[in-house]
């Protein structure tokens, strides 16, 4: 009865570790930005309906970084136009900005960070694609855009449309 309890105890805590280790593995692949965006047809006002497809080893990993490369792409990247899109400039116009504001976008793009707030995945639209060792995880992700400039501007990473020039 003791060893069943033991064994217990100690499966419940390793859990939790292997769940940890899953996510610093995502967390290094994201850390990376290594996803391409695209235009995935037109949304409503104040959002980009954009397709991300991001890396890994895991596919169930990759999936769930894509609201975060989604997110990243529309402030650093901007996406081409295609099936009926305009092509959109990236929100941070200065390519040094990231660089700049380090600390910020760390804990910004940081698991349950704010970046969850203007994301989300659209249902039923993952494809998967295996890539070597890897997968190639592809998801269409609304994106609310205008929320996101505004939480950007307020936090004096970016100049607002109003500034001028």
């Amino acid at each position: 009865m003791r060893k069943i309890l033991l064994t217990l105890l100690t499966v419940a805590l390793c859990i939790p570790a292997v769940a940890g280790i899953r996510q610093k593995k995502a967390d290094k692949d994201t850390n990376q930005f290594r996803y391409e965006i695209e235009c995935a047809g037109n949304a409503i006002q104040g959002t980009y309906l954009v397709k991300v497809w991001s890396y890994s080893k895991k596919a169930s990993i990759a999936e769930n970084q894509c609201r975060k490369n989604a997110v990243h792409g529309i402030i650093f990247k901007g996406y081409g136009g295609g099936q009926g899109c305009v092509s959109q400039r990236p929100l941070a116009n200065n390519p040094g900005i990231e660089t700049q504001y380090q600390e910020y976008f760390k804990s910004f793009f940081a698991e349950g960070g704010e970046f969850q707030k203007y994301a989300s995945i659209m249902e039923g639209t993952t494809e998967t694609t295996k890539v070597g060792k890897e997968y190639k995880i592809g998801v269409v992700v609304s994106v609310r855009k205008d929320d996101l400039r505004k939480a950007l501007e307020a936090a004096g990473i970016i100049r607002g449309l109003s500034s001028g020039f």
